[in-house]
């Protein structure tokens, strides 16, 4: 497997036709239609199509609506205009580079376009393929870090300017409406996903969206948020009290916060997402709290603001340079209240580098 990220496209090409030969020396094509590893692998930007690459050829199918700019941002790709079937097109283009066997997504093809591609294709191998792209995607270069760390600033930023609006009466709905609202005035092309606000009892719901619910005086209130700056994702997660604060709500904070900087502190190249997970888990398993962490530790973020690796009970990838993670311990209690601290880090030779710069000092507001 190549060991770092490809820095341009040229690389990134001849790096997936690597892993196409040693998933399958047979494999001649590889469809590739999912948004993100499309993007990664082409450049290209638009909202519909599909990659055909071979080892020979790099083509890239789409509809009237994107040729113009399929053509600027793709250099050294063929484009082709689909007809008005997009898998009709596509196997016209497979069927003219003659190969044997087919990859398609495993983990992002519909059933549906798999019955399609195989009725057009009957006689070529069609073999599920999985991390071709993806894990190349896992580590990041310089230029992809850049772009996370200034949309990791953005969000910073919004979340201190939203900070006032954080009082009784107001409705978490409102609040995350201004989060999002500041974060493209800043200059984010959108949310990185529908801004958490959770508050109160609420907060003990780890995904919590938005809701109608005023917040009131001694609520904890949770929010996670991220910005996207020309497809990179970030991700931020902090948790404030509305005043009074009591003494357990304190408690609870600096266990979370605890747990969150060693774990921080053991993210280095060479573990696995499971051994750092578990420098979380343990001590707050060990604080009586095990049962009120049920969710992974952390997990990568880039073109998709969930993907490889994860740091979870589970994970068994080891961690690179170059990898982009978030670390982010929490403590849910149902029917009280909950806390979660993240942030998003990079992965370096000689440990990590924090990209969130928003303070985890407890704000009690």
């Amino acid at each position: 497997m190549p060991t770092g990220s490809p820095s341009n496209p040229a690389n990134r090409l001849k790096a997936v036709r690597e892993l196409m030969e040693t998933h399958d020396p047979g494999l001649g094509v590889l469809v590739v239609a999912s948004p993100e590893n499309r993007r990664y692998l082409t450049g290209f930007t638009g909202s519909a199509g599909a990659a055909v690459v071979s080892p020979t050829e790099a083509l890239l199918v789409t509809d009237f609506r994107y040729i113009d700019q399929a053509q600027a941002e793709c250099p050294g790709w063929e484009v082709v205009r689909q007809g008005p079937v997009l898998v009709d097109t596509l196997a016209e283009v497979v069927a003219r580079l003659g190969p044997k066997a087919v990859g398609f997504e495993r983990d992002h093809a519909t059933f549906g376009f798999y019955q399609d591609l195989a009725d057009r294709l009957k006689g070529l191998q069609l073999v599920p393929t999985a991390n071709i792209i993806e894990s190349l995607r896992e580590v990041k270069d310089e230029d992809e870090i850049g772009v996370i760390r200034e949309a990791a600033a953005i969000a910073d930023r919004a979340l201190e300017e939203v900070l006032p609006l954080l009082r009784p009466g107001v409705a978490e709905r409102d609040v995350a409406l201004e989060i999002e609202y500041r974060m493209r005035k800043l200059g984010a092309d959108g949310a990185a996903f529908a801004t958490i606000v959770a508050s109160g009892e609420r907060s003990a719901l780890p995904h919590g969206r938005a809701s109608d619910k005023l917040l009131a005086a001694g609520d904890f209130v949770t929010i996670d948020m991220g910005a996207v700056v020309r497809g990179y994702h970030s991700d931020l997660t902090r948790t404030f009290i509305l005043s009074p604060a009591t003494d357990r709500q304190k408690e609870v904070y600096r266990l979370v916060r605890e747990a969150q900087a060693k774990a921080l502190a053991s993210v280095r190249p060479g573990l696995t997402g499971k051994e750092v997970d578990a420098v979380a888990r343990d001590l707050i398993s060990g604080r009586g709290h095990g049962e009120h962490f049920g969710h992974g530790l952390g997990h990568g973020v880039g073109l998709a603001v969930h993907e490889g690796p994860r740091l979870s009970p589970t994970g068994e990838t080891v961690l690179r340079a170059g990898n982009v993670v978030t670390v982010e311990p929490g403590i849910y209690v149902t029917g009280w209240g909950g806390v979660r601290i993240e942030d998003l880090c990079v992965v370096r030779p000689d440990g990590v580098e924090v990209l969130s710069r928003f303070s985890k000092e407890l704000r009690v507001l």
